[in-house]
């Protein structure tokens, strides 16, 4: 089983118009209403790939039923949520169809307690401590009252608890959680340039791999990703531009590595099959998807470039 934390999940709304055009009124085209946050959208990818995975983090209030009940019916996923006071966020994406664009509006997320806070963490703790537990992955922004170290502890739990840990967030939280040693993290180039102050990628994952993250894949966007591991440097790309929506892209290059990292795959084919996974949620409609057909086309096409290091 692989888990994933979400801590300011969202009912994600996607708007489909014919034309984004500011200061006019639209008329919406197709609406679509799911459970989201990134790592709901890694669950969701990990489960189509085949994966048993529990999503746990916060949820509350009408859009928090609403999140469960779309949930619900996901295959493969269980629901690990963690229940406070507070009414779970929504996102809203708005798709313009002529250009594939899409513009993004994001709440902040429940006020969380230190007492909710401190439950959760008794029962990550206790997730943590089952024996068909794989890998975690802590994904997304943080709800308002949550300690900007969360994530360094959550880290840190996994790794007393022998379970390997995925990081993909941002800011500050990034800054903390990479001190806390995570076997992955994985940002992308702004984050990255904000995480280390480097704008150059090869610098900045250098720079990022010092200050403790094991191993650092960065999202380049279009030009694929770029891996700084302990097996060696690789850069993947991908055989040309997918139009589409690139909500939710990334977290299907996590939800790949993680596949990856529990499969036990060698890092090239790790990178590839996050990089073709990332382009094929580019040509689905919404976030947590991918079309399978792009997958099994661009998979092949993927170009992984690097070595690994020297022997000692």
């Amino acid at each position: 089983m692989i888990v994933t934390v979400t801590l300011n999940a969202a009912l994600d709304l996607t708007y489909k118009v014919p034309v984004l055009t500011p200061h006019t009124s639209h008329r919406v085209t197709e609406v679509t209403e799911r459970a989201g946050g990134k790592g709901l959208n890694v669950a969701r990818v990990l489960a189509t790939l085949g994966h048993d995975v529990t999503v746990t983090g916060f949820v509350g209030g009408d859009t928090g039923h609403a999140l469960r009940d779309h949930l619900s019916r996901v295959p493969g996923v269980t629901d690990g949520l963690y229940p406070v006071a507070g009414a779970t966020r929504r996102t809203l994406a708005v798709v313009d169809a002529r250009t594939g664009d899409t513009t993004q509006l994001n709440e902040a997320g429940p006020t969380v307690t230190p007492a909710e806070w401190t439950g959760f963490l008794a029962a990550y703790e206790e997730l943590l401590r089952r024996d068909d537990v794989r890998a975690v992955a802590l994904c997304g922004s943080l709800p308002p009252g949550v300690p900007v170290g969360a994530y360094a502890v959550l880290v840190r739990a996994a790794r007393a608890a022998a379970v390997p840990v995925l990081l993909d967030t941002s800011g500050e939280p990034l800054r903390r959680g990479v001190a806390a040693r995570p076997d992955i993290v994985k940002p992308n180039a702004d984050e990255l340039a904000e995480l280390t102050g480097a704008h150059e990628p090869s610098q900045a994952t250098r720079d990022a791999r010092r200050r403790g993250a094991h191993a650092v894949v960065a999202s380049l966007g279009a030009e694929g990703l770029l891996a700084l591991t302990p097996e060696g440097t690789w850069r993947a790309r991908p055989p040309g531009l997918i139009r589409g929506n690139p909500t939710g892209a990334g977290d299907s290059a996590v939800a790949a590595l993680l596949s990856g990292l529990v499969r036990q795959l060698p890092w090239p084919d790790r990178l590839s099959n996050a990089v073709a996974l990332s382009a094929a949620t580019v040509a689905a409609p919404v976030a947590g998807e991918f079309d399978a057909a792009v997958y099994e086309d661009v998979l092949p096409k993927v170009t992984v470039t690097g070595a690994e290091p020297p022997a000692q």
